[in-house]
């Protein structure tokens, strides 16, 4: 009260005195700053989009006043958030997609599709994403006898909950023309008796994936904007969308220019050699809300559909060692024409075997310390042999949390209990360069980042699941999490000087939470609520 008091005190002697004007001035907050020494603050001054001013309320209401004033209520504040690795198009897809996450079996699939069927009498696909045959009763891959069935007459394609794998019926693959003889580089069709089971792996996917219907402008804004709203709701004012086609990335940049789509956005460029040429000819673009410097490559799959490269076999499944998605002859051409550009390889990297092929091919080109911000993305299992190359070459490690506690129930038996151990170890992958950068995957994972701030923290599940903690040694501290989801994915995307924390002059991106993320227990992180969002000094997202 005294400090609310004092406040309005305080803005009555700048106004009377013809103190500059601010377009708005939060008071009596509790502000993480997260800058170099991560201090406090209880207001700030924001002018044409940035911090004018951050101290405490006395100090800001004397240099500033202004007719839009926001009283936190003594709420903490910290800088906009990031998700450094997600699909922000591809959540705007799920969301016009039929919803399969956490279905316990193939026939709560099947009642979803025709509830979703109902909803779309229209639609001649039916299509869906979030199936994980980890929580079923019979943890095996699905076949397309219970699609056939309930579906003979329209192809069904449905996307597991990682994205590298499908799962097709009869009708899908006779119009891809798939049959027990198809192959495809990076991918794998897999068959049963000698015949296609419905289940394709990685890009083996894209075989019915383009025959998908092609949304129309109108569709893609639709799915953009829907994913921006999710995003806020959250408190996200910057996700990297990891894998994004050009035309996709020029239509943001004209609903950013137009103002309609406020989120600002990191998309990596979907790697192909068309693309790399077309790129690298038009070069790096950044403007107010876009960032256009990199490149999504894929070396693997997943663990869950064993589709992840690893240097000795599967523990539950000897007979594979899970296999590349391009050649590694592919993977070199692209990295030399990177190294000879501007633009960052960010490399989605699961495997042990891919990590260190894709390690290794970064510190040929890099040949040591640098400043290029190269990405591991996922970094997701990387034996101990590997883990210097990210220090000795400046190597960004981009990893997700609640991976770990969603793969924790099953990553044992992938890896068997040794090769475990070199999973998920986000602590010791931050000491190398002390950073991280920190997402979700999203709409793999939830798109809250309340989620990755308590899997990194505590690494449970929400129930609170394993007491303790899974391989808690290598469990981030709450502000090294904070900072992997602000400042240190704002350098790895190059945006550290303006973008990340709440500094002078710095884009004024930040949110207002119910609860503080700093001291709140536990069993509340993964509840806590947005109260207001803002980007560039704009409310963005209001909680009613």
């Amino acid at each position: 009260m005294k400090n609310y008091f004092y406040a309005l005190c305080a803005a009555f002697l700048a106004a009377c005195s013809g103190q500059k004007k601010a377009d708005l001035i939060v008071y009596n907050a509790a502000v993480y700053t997260v800058d170099s020494t991560f201090s406090k603050a209880s207001a700030f001054a924001v002018k044409d989009g940035k911090f004018v001013a951050v101290g405490d309320s006395a100090t800001v209401f004397a240099q500033f006043q202004s007719d839009s004033l926001v009283d936190a209520q003594g709420k903490p504040v910290y800088p906009g958030l990031y998700d450094a690795h997600a699909h922000f198009y591809g959540l705007g897809q799920m969301l016009d997609q039929a919803d399969l996450v956490d279905t316990q079996s193939p026939e709560e699939i099947i009642e979803r599709l025709k509830k979703y069927q109902a909803e779309h009498p229209d639609a001649v696909w039916i299509i869906g994403r979030g199936w994980d045959q980890n929580d079923w009763p019979v943890k095996e891959f699905p076949t397309k006898d219970i699609l056939d069935k309930a579906f003979p007459n329209n192809p069904v394609y449905l996307t597991r909950i990682d994205g590298h794998a499908g799962w097709v019926n009869s009708k899908a693959l006779q119009l891809a023309k798939i049959t027990a003889e198809t192959k495809t580089e990076g991918g794998l069709v897999v068959l049963k008796n000698g015949q296609p089971t419905g289940v394709l792996i990685d890009r083996a996917q894209q075989l019915v994936r383009a025959l998908n219907p092609t949304p129309t402008k109108e569709d893609i804004t639709s799915k953009l904007l829907k994913a921006q709203a999710m995003c806020f709701q959250y408190g996200l004012t910057n996700v990297g969308d990891a894998g994004l086609s050009p035309d996709v990335i020029d239509h943001i940049d004209s609903l950013q220019k137009a103002g309609t789509l406020k989120i600002r956005l990191y998309p990596m460029v979907s790697v192909s050699q068309e693309n790399i040429e077309k790129m690298l000819k038009k070069g790096i673009y950044v403007s107010d809300r876009l960032n256009v410097r990199s490149f999504k490559i894929y070396a693997d799959g997943a663990l869950g559909s064993r589709g992840a490269c690893l240097l000795k076999p599967y523990s539950d499944a000897p007979e594979t060692t899970g296999f590349l998605l391009f050649s590694p002859t592919e993977l070199e051409k692209w990295i030399s024409q990177l190294a000879n550009s501007e633009f960052q390889a960010n490399t989605h990297c699961i495997g042990d075997s891919s990590n260190r092929l894709m390690l290794n091919l970064y510190a040929k080109y890099l040949k040591g310390k640098n400043n290029r911000r190269w990405r591991i993305e996922h970094s997701q299992i990387v034996d101990a042999a590997d883990v210097a190359k990210f220090g000795d070459y400046s190597i960004l490690p981009s990893a997700q949390p609640t991976h770990a506690t969603s793969d924790m129930y099953w990553a044992g038996q992938r890896l068997g209990k040794d090769r475990e151990k070199n999973g998920y170890i986000f602590k010791t992958l931050m000491e190398q360069n002390q950073k991280i950068a920190l997402g979700t995957d999203f709409p793999v994972e939830a798109v809250s980042p309340f989620y990755t701030f308590h899997s990194a923290v505590y690494r449970q599940d929400a129930k609170g699941f394993p007491a303790g903690g899974y391989q808690v040694e290598n469990a981030l501290t709450r502000e090294q999490t904070l900072r992997g989801m602000t400042i240190w994915s704002a350098y790895g995307n190059f945006e550290e000087n303006r973008l990340g924390s709440i500094e002078l002059g710095k884009a004024a991106d930040f949110v207002i939470l119910e609860k503080d993320l700093m001291t709140a227990p536990a069993n509340e992180l993964r509840e806590l609520k947005v109260n207001k969002t803002y980007v560039a000094g704009e409310k963005v997202f209001e909680r009613k």
